[in-house]
């Protein structure tokens, strides 16, 4: 994916971004970060406590402003403003970064990960540090992963109990190639909508349903017209908080250390959000008459299982499969110390 000129919006954020930044006369290190979620998810609120903890840590000499729900644009425009460091950071989806590194599609492949004990080894270890740098050459690089569960499918007019309930159906996904196919070997009808147009097109008609994690579909409102949900967990998409190279490189090292350790502790924080959220999220489903389902898993896993060939042929993602199934499911437990 080639960098992009974004204007209305890249000149909007260059005013903010470049604003004078000084507090009672000492100069305040001010970064911006956007996102497309509601400020009750956990997301946001794992931000908000990255942000304290790094106005903290600093003394009050770094400060992180956030832009939530789309503020600034979707995850694809606010990639392109970090590229060009009209934006500092910004949340996104680890499919939103298969355009730029390969390996990346490895996440978009069903039930790769075994459990979300295996996916934080994976995230926490060697494959995961090597993906955060990998797009250094696209002039971003991650910072951390905030969990945001595992994905499954939700409807309108009737629930999804097998593969095959699926045949016939449109299924909103994201703008993913590997989101695409998944959806094909299900059987399904693929559509690729914004997150943000999402809600109308349910409500419409446009698509039949879509997947994504309980947490999202209870904050997006979509429990509200859709009233079926199968918890089959086909793929687990952790998000990335994402920093513009071109910003990364203009802070000292101390700085650096200071956002490390923030992001550190922020992921930790997160985590434990999200599992109650998860939990929340559920009851509130059920409390507004969405019908939850929890089928055998199993037709799910084989009906997808041929999408692992489909990356024969391609070396460099083959090879991080191969690296994922090797990993055991035993979590590293984070160090960091949360206040």
């Amino acid at each position: 994916m080639k960098l992009r000129c974004v204007s209305c919006i890249g000149i909007v954020v260059c005013a903010i971004v470049f604003a004078a930044c000084t507090s009672g006369g000492a100069k305040v290190r001010v970064l911006k970060l956007a996102h497309g979620l509601d400020q009750t998810h956990s997301l946001h609120k794992g931000m908000v406590y990255m942000a304290d903890r790094l106005l903290e840590i600093s003394g009050g000499k770094m400060r992180v402003d956030i832009y939530p729900g789309a503020q600034l644009g979707s995850e694809t425009q606010n990639i392109e403003l970090v590229q060009i460091g009209s934006l500092a950071m910004a949340k996104v989806s680890t499919a939103s970064l298969e355009g730029f590194v390969e390996e990346y599609k490895v996440f978009g492949i069903p039930y790769i990960f075994r459990s979300k004990a295996h996916l934080f080894r994976v995230l926490e270890g060697e494959v995961g540090k090597e993906l955060q740098t990998s797009t250094e050459k696209y002039l971003f690089r991650g910072l951390g992963y905030f969990d945001a569960g595992a994905r499954s499918f939700y409807t309108m007019k009737k629930p999804v109990l097998q593969p095959e309930d699926l045949r016939g159906m449109k299924i909103r996904v994201m703008k993913s190639p590997v989101a695409v196919a998944m959806m094909q070997a299900f059987g399904g009808s693929a559509t690729p909508i914004s997150w943000p147009e999402l809600y109308t097109a349910l409500q419409s008609g446009v698509v039949d349903g879509a997947e994504n994690n309980l947490p999202s579909f209870v904050t997006s409102h979509h429990h509200e017209i859709s009233k079926y949900f199968t918890v089959n967990e086909h793929t687990m998409l952790p998000d990335v908080l994402i920093i513009s190279k071109v910003v990364w490189d203009k802070l000292s090292r101390q700085e650096q250390q200071w956002l490390r350790q923030a992001v550190g502790e922020a992921v930790v924080y997160q985590r434990e959000l999200w599992a109650r959220q998860e939990k929340e999220a559920l009851e509130t489903a059920r409390k507004n008459g969405v019908e939850i389902y929890f089928p055998d898993k199993k037709p799910f896993v084989e009906k997808v299982a041929s999408m692992r060939e489909m990356f024969r042929d391609n070396e460099r993602v083959y090879r991080m499969i191969q690296r994922i199934d090797a990993i055991s499911d035993t979590v590293v437990l984070q160090t960091e110390n949360k206040k």
